[in-house]
C-alpha cells in the first residue's frame, strides 16, 4: 500500500486511509515543529497515542521547522505503509518513536534545500531514511543531514521508495546465516512479499536456487509465473508444502541449508521439516501471529538452527562507535 499524492490533495480525508502514501523522525527522536506562523505548513498523518491506525492517526497541518546548519528540507515523493508501520502505531514493535509522531518508516524524497554545513547532499538530490521511524507519512519535513541516505534518482519512484528495508533484509539473511555456495538451495514463505521478491532475485543473482511457498489462490498459476520470471526455480502453495510428495523436489537440487520465515505458525514448520541436517531457519515476520513449533526430533537428530532477523538490530550492532549511518 501507498501513501502518496493523496497528502498533497486538498481534500485528503482525516482518519488514516489505507491507500494513502505519507512521512518524518530524526534518529529514533521525534523531530520538533516550529509553532511560528511564520513557517510553512505541511500536512501529515500523526498519531498521539498507540492503537488502532484506523482510530489513532489523524491528518493534520503542521508547522515546518526553521532550517539549521546541518538541516535539510525534503519533499516526500512516495511512502509505503508496511506491517512494521502498523505495529509501530500499535505499539507492539520492537522501536517505538516518542509521541506525538508521523507514522512512516519507509520512503523516498526530493531535496529542496540544504543548510549552510550540508556537503553530501544539494537541491534535487534523492534521499531516503538512514534508519527506521524517520516519519515519512507527509509532504515535507526538516531533516538532519545523517538521518538520510542519498540515492539515485533515475531509478523506479516505487523501488527508492521500497529500497531501504526489504532488499536490505533479504540480502543480510541470505549472507549471514549460512555459507550459501552457487548451487546451494534456500526455501522461503510469504514469497511474494517485499522481501521474498528480493530474495528470488538477489538469490539468483549469487547462482542460488530458490523453494517459494505462497498461499493458494485462483490466481495461483499467474503468481507463479510472475516469481519464476524474477528468478524463483520452484513455487508451491503451503498445501502442497505438506505433501510427501514434496520430498520429490529434492532428487535433483540439494535439501535447503537455509529457511527464511516470515509467518510462523504451521508454515514455519513445514519449512523445518524440509530443512538439510544442520541448516538454519531465519524468522523475520509472523503474519500469521502464531508461534513457531519445532519438533524436537528435528532438532535432535538434524541439529537445526532457529535465528531470528531484525535490520534496525543488525544496524546498530554494525555501525561504528561514533559514526552514523
Amino acid at each position: 500500500m501507498w501513501v502518496c499524492g493523496a497528502l498533497w490533495g486538498t481534500r485528503a480525508p482525516a482518519r488514516f486511509q489505507p491507500r494513502l502514501l505519507a512521512v518524518w523522525r530524526r534518529h529514533g527522536r521525534a523531530a520538533s515543529y516550529s509553532a511560528s506562523a511564520e513557517h510553512p505548513r505541511v500536512r501529515a498523518l500523526v498519531y498521539g497515542n498507540h492503537g488502532d491506525p484506523a482510530k489513532v492517526v489523524e491528518l493534520k497541518n503542521l508547522a515546518l521547522a526553521a532550517m539549521g546548519g546541518s538541516d535539510v528540507r525534503v519533499r516526500m515523493l512516495a511512502a509505503p505503509i508496511n506491517p512494521s508501520d502498523i505495529n509501530m502505531i500499535q505499539g507492539n514493535y520492537g522501536l517505538l518513536p516518542k509521541l506525538p509522531a508521523v507514522g512512516g518508516n519507509e520512503g523516498v524524497g526530493q531535496v529542496v534545500a540544504v543548510g549552510s554545513s550540508v556537503t553530501g547532499l544539494k537541491p534535487g538530490d534523492w534521499v531516503i531514511p538512514a534508519n527506521a521511524g524517520l516519519g515519512t507519512w507527509r509532504t515535507e519535513a526538516m531533516f538532519s543531514e545523517e538521518a538520510l541516505i542519498g540515492v539515485p534518482s533515475d531509478i523506479p519512484l516505487q523501488s527508492a521508495a521500497t529500497l531501504g528495508v526489504n532488499p536490505c533484509t533479504a540480502y543480510r539473511m541470505l549472507m549471514d546465516f549460512e555459507q550459501l555456495q552457487s548451487g546451494d538451495s534456500v526455501i522461503q514463505n510469504a514469497s511474494n512479499s517485499g522481501v521474498g521478491q528480493a530474495v528470488i532475485q538477489i538469490a539468483a543473482a549469487l547462482g542460488l536456487r530458490t523453494i517459494n511457498v505462497v498461499r493458494d489462490r485462483p490466481d495461483i498459476q499467474k503468481l507463479s509465473d510472475r516469481l519464476k520470471d524474477l528468478g524463483a526455480e520452484h513455487v508451491i502453495t503451503e498445501e502442497e508444502l505438506r505433501k510427501p510428495e514434496t520430498k520429490n523436489l529434492f532428487k535433483d537440487m540439494p535439501q535447503p541449508r537455509l529457511a527464511l520465515n516470515c509467518v510462523g505458525g504451521k508454515s514455519s514448520t513445514e519449512l523445518l521439516r524440509h530443512l538439510a541436517p544442520g541448516g538454519t531457519m531465519v524468522t523475520y515476520g509472523g503474519m500469521a501471529k502464531q508461534p513457531i513449533i519445532a519438533s524436537v526430533s528435528l532438532l535432535i537428530f538434524k541439529d537445526l538452527k532457529l535465528r531470528g532477523f531484525w535490520l534496525s538490530q543488525w544496524k546498530k550492532d554494525h555501525s561504528s562507535v561514533g559514526v552514523q549511518t
